[in-house]
């Protein structure tokens, strides 16, 4: 008998396989990794936690909010419901706490399974009221009808779980981060996890039995089932910029992480602290462009044979494609004069086509949408792991989907990942930014902000800078904001600008940038990324200047 398609489906057969390897093990009081769970016990717990959760109404396709810390109980809870056949909803811990409750209530739950804090704002901020059954993690069930000790000990010995889940039943709801939109709950079905875990395993060579140190707890998830030994680490996942690069070194150390999971802020945070990482061989960040100087350092403290790569996707479909950071480093210079930023070749099983731009619905394929070779438009994607939904959200789905009829009989959907790229000669994809990040002057000038920002980004006392419109999409005046680097005067602003302005000159594209205006404090950004720009925030800033500068 086939098991079930269902992402906890693996656990079983691990713990038979190898009942006494570490699945996990989670930093506990003073940051001692003192918690430990084998394959043999996250499973067997996981089964009592799920016929517990069934006896008090937590059963096949109930919707359940989880705001668990990255704790032995989030993991646990997590696989209890994926074995009940239950659909965890996970939002975002970073995004604005009224957006937050927009999320809970879209997502209509029927469970809430949180910290007592979560419970306690649940209670009065009023967030998932729809949720009658309530459970906390905590030593007493206040605001809540049981805790989840309690659950796990009335299913004690109930034995084996799992549901007998096919590929098209929900198996989550997991909101984007709404750093560029409102978040939107991306409904996965169990097809689509399954697809996942097999396509990372053979993008990235992932064997059993390795050690993964996973800055960003949801990936955890994936790593039983890929038959690894997650290593949690000691920081708060949603502010990765502050992480204490000596503590994460201590446990990469310690046990031996030879893989590391993280944003490109917590990448900038192990290579400014520049200490080596001798037990490392594969280090993959995702979230956000990874900036050239960050990959050349990372690569530097890396042992020679290992890998440091950086997939392209998003929440909705990942992976997309994959681009290891040596040849990313060969691409630099084509990156500063303008390119985009290269991310590498589309995973096997995907197939990624460029479309002409529209912000409109396209409700149907047809091969007339592509653009010619080369030529910029937005990404789209097909392929096992790219979701075909938005929970309760039609108006939404329809502006990202694509219905595609096959030349066999059935359909698939495309996804329209709101990103802008193109092909180049070698089949390799490059990024040119958010498509609702464009900047539209007229008829025939578009620029993009990963086409323009790198081009200043290179210049040494410049931090970062970001490409914005002000005024009417059609009509827009291109301004560049720029952040100076750590140390850098005001007072040289005047001369930078005037650098700037050469720089400019010296491409096409960025020939069209109006105005350089030096932004005096750091940019507002995602602070789970740390990398993703508030650029509405700063194109609202810079229409302001600009009228001043009429005024």
């Amino acid at each position: 008998m086939s098991e079930p398609c269902n992402i906890a489906a693996a656990l079983p057969r691990l713990a038979r396989e190898r009942p006494d390897q570490v699945a996990m093990r989670c930093p506990g009081a003073g940051g001692r990794y003192d918690l430990a769970l084998t394959y043999a016990e996250l499973d067997a717990r996981s089964d009592a936690i799920a016929a517990g959760l069934a006896r008090r109404g937590i059963v096949r396709g109930t919707r359940t909010v989880v705001m668990v810390r990255p704790t032995p109980e989030f993991f646990l809870l997590m696989f209890a419901l994926f074995k009940a056949g239950a659909v965890p909803v996970l939002v975002d811990p970073g995004i604005d706490k009224r957006a937050l409750k927009q999320c809970l209530d879209e997502a209509r739950p029927q469970a809430f399974i949180g910290i007592p804090l979560a419970l306690l704002a649940k209670t009065l901020l009023g967030w998932a009221r729809a949720a009658r059954v309530r459970i906390s993690t905590g030593r007493w069930p206040l605001l809540a009808d049981a805790t989840l000790a309690r659950v796990e000990a009335e299913g004690a010995g109930a034995g084996p779980q799992l549901a007998a889940t096919d590929g098209e039943e929900v198996a989550a709801i997991v909101f984007t981060s709404g750093s560029t939109g409102v978040p939107k709950g991306v409904v996965y079905r169990h097809r689509h996890f399954v697809a996942q875990i097999a396509m990372l395993r053979e993008a990235f060579g992932i064997a059993p039995g390795g050690v993964d140190f996973p800055t960003f707890p949801p990936f955890a998830l994936f790593d039983p089932a890929l038959g690894l030994t997650s290593i949690i680490p000691d920081m708060d996942p949603t502010r990765p910029a502050r992480a204490d690069p000596r503590k994460l070194h201590a446990a990469i150390a310690r046990f031996g992480a030879d893989q590391l999971f993280g944003s490109p802020a917590l990448m900038r945070v192990l290579a400014d602290h520049g200490q080596p990482l001798p037990t490392l061989r594969r280090v993959t960040s995702a979230g956000a462009p990874v900036p050239p100087d960050v990959v050349e350092r990372m690569l530097a403290l890396l042992p020679e044979q290992a890998q440091f790569w950086t997939p392209y996707g998003a929440t909705e479909c990942l992976p997309v494609a994959v681009i290891e950071g040596r040849e990313l480093l060969t691409l630099r210079a084509r990156t500063e004069h303008g390119a985009g930023t290269c991310v590498g070749r589309p995973v096997a099983g995907n197939t990624v086509r460029i479309i002409r731009i529209d912000d409109g619905a396209i409700p149907d394929w047809h091969d007339g949408l592509q653009v010619a070779p080369g030529q910029v438009g937005e990404i789209t994607v097909a392929g096992p792991s790219a979701t075909d939904a938005y929970f309760n959200r039609d108006a939404q789905t329809a502006l990202a989907k694509i219905r595609e009829a096959l030349p066999g009989g059935g359909e698939r959907i495309v996804h329209r990942m709101g990103d802008l790229g193109w092909f180049d000669a070698e089949g390799r994809l490059w990024f040119c930014g958010r498509k609702s990040q464009r900047v539209v002057v007229d008829a025939h000038t578009i620029l993009c902000t990963e086409q323009v920002e790198p081009v200043f980004n290179s210049h040494p006392e410049v931090a970062r800078s970001a490409l914005v419109g002000v005024g009417a999409k059609g009509a827009q005046v291109p301004v560049l904001c720029v952040e100076l680097a750590e140390g850098v005067r005001a007072g040289a602003w005047p001369r930078i600008a005037g650098e700037l302005r050469q720089r400019a000159d010296g491409f096409v594209h960025t020939a069209k940038i109006a105005h350089f205006l030096h932004y005096p404090r750091p940019f507002p950004v995602d602070i789970r990324h740390n990398a993703k720009i508030g650029r509405e925030k700063l194109a609202a800033w810079a229409a302001r200047q600009l009228h001043k500068e009429i005024a």
